[in-house]
């Protein structure tokens, strides 16, 4: 007898589609991408008398759990399940209220989509847009952190995932960090589930959509403008003071690379100037990063610069890119020597920025205020389409006049 009646119940729960309901934004989010992805769900609860007995004090017995390791067959173009086809190119279990699906070993809320991709699987979970930022919460931002800190990177976590909903596109988001950093349940705190709530539905917008949220790990004491860094200028992401970016692990930096590496790197930038003598910043940006770096060598001269420039300097192995670059060792077989603060990018938000905004008491909209100036504070509105649409905002408060005055603050805050 054929095993295919085994799982033909759960395959066509699997291969069943499901309408969103009405308020819940769902995420789809890319957790595991390769050959063979097994996932766990639970079964559905037994029927009363059906003998599976009962816990402690009488309570329900947990649920046995289904496993399914999904392949593809041969051909590459259907899934499988357990090693039998299953005559679909994507499988679907919709997420219900409370449900979590097991993948790949790491347990998630929501449900899970199954797709043929390149010969391989991909997983994507399915999940409420608040139940997303409970993991991506305190896997960006340690949760002994002040509330205003945890809520403001919960809003700029939301306002993130919201601008990417596409529903023309397989999914929305990865979890690594190359999008944001979703580890599942096992990353939830109390406080950061507290941020979360504190905040739902909270978005930063610009023109009526959501704003592109960037956010660093220390601006190193000036944010970068999305300009020097991307070369797409934005007006809410200038380049400004941030004097509460202090106290990080990278506030002061020291890197030490040899003439062999940064030949290497340079080459990446199409710049091969033979024999090092001399790297030299000569163009800077108004945070102080790099604009342009020349490179002298036995061959000649090579300069890269524009956004170009922090990209050679973050290549190098450098933790940020306000830099001070030292070559007098070069010429003499020495190692070319990078003096830095911060981490990071330090465009937008700069997370030890917030934490010190935190400590002097304000709130998590002020520090929105601050890092997005210009922008607004809105709300995802109730819709049923996988999309995310935001209702009328209103201004971000910032810190009032006194406190720049006081801090020197210039550029960018309106």
């Amino acid at each position: 007898m054929s095993a295919a009646p085994r799982f033909r119940p759960t395959l066509l729960l699997l291969a069943a589609l499901s309408a969103c309901s009405a308020g819940a934004l769902q995420v789809r989010v890319l957790v595991v991408s390769g050959p063979q992805v097994t996932v766990r769900v639970p079964l559905p609860a037994p029927e009363r008398g059906a003998g599976l007995g009962s816990g402690p004090l009488g309570a329900p017995a947990p649920l046995p759990a289904a496993a399914w390791a999904v392949g593809v067959t041969p051909d590459g173009s259907r899934l499988t399940l357990n090693g039998q086809d299953a005559g679909n190119v994507a499988l679907y279990l919709p997420p219900t209220p409370g449900s979590v699906v097991e993948i790949s070993s790491r347990t998630y809320r929501g449900g899970v989509q199954l797709r043929v991709q390149d010969g391989g699987v991909q997983a994507i979970n399915v999940v409420d847009v608040e139940d997303y930022l409970r993991s991506v919460v305190p896997a960006e931002m340690p949760t002994s952190w002040p509330a205003a800190a945890l809520g403001a990177q919960a809003v700029i976590a939301r306002t993130y995932v919201a601008a990417r909903i596409n529903a023309a596109a397989p999914y929305d988001t990865c979890a690594t960090e190359r999008c944001q950093v979703y580890p599942g349940v096992r990353a939830e705190t109390p406080a950061s589930d507290a941020a979360v709530a504190a905040t739902r539905g909270q978005v930063v917008a610009y023109g009526g959509q959501p704003a592109s949220t960037y956010f660093s790990s220390d601006s190193g004491g000036y944010t970068a403008s999305s300009a020097e860094v991307w070369g797409q200028a934005l007006p809410y992401l200038p380049a400004q003071a941030d004097p509460f970016s202090a106290g990080s692990p990278r506030a002061r930096w020291r890197l030490e690379v040899g003439a062999e590496k940064v030949a290497e790197v340079a080459a990446r930038y199409r710049v091969q100037v033979g024999a090092l003598r001399s790297v030299a910043v000569t163009r800077l940006s108004p945070s102080g990063r790099p604009l342009e770096i020349a490179l002298v060598g036995a061959a000649g001269t090579g300069r890269i610069d524009g956004a170009n420039a922090g990209g050679f300097v973050r290549s190098l192995g450098a933790a940020g890119t306000r830099v001070v670059l030292d070559a007098s060792a070069l010429a003499s077989g020495g190692p070319l020597v990078i003096e830095g603060s911060g981490a990071g990018h330090g465009v937008g938000l700069s997370q030890y920025g917030a934490l010190g905004l935190a400590r002097q008491g304000y709130s998590h909209l002020h520090l929105l205020g601050f890092y997005y100036p210009g922008t607004s504070l809105s709300v995802l509105a109730e819709v049923a389409e996988p999309r995310a649409q935001l209702l009328a905002g209103r201004p971000l408060p910032h810190p009032g006049a006194a406190w720049l005055a006081a801090h020197d603050v210039t550029g960018g805050v309106q």
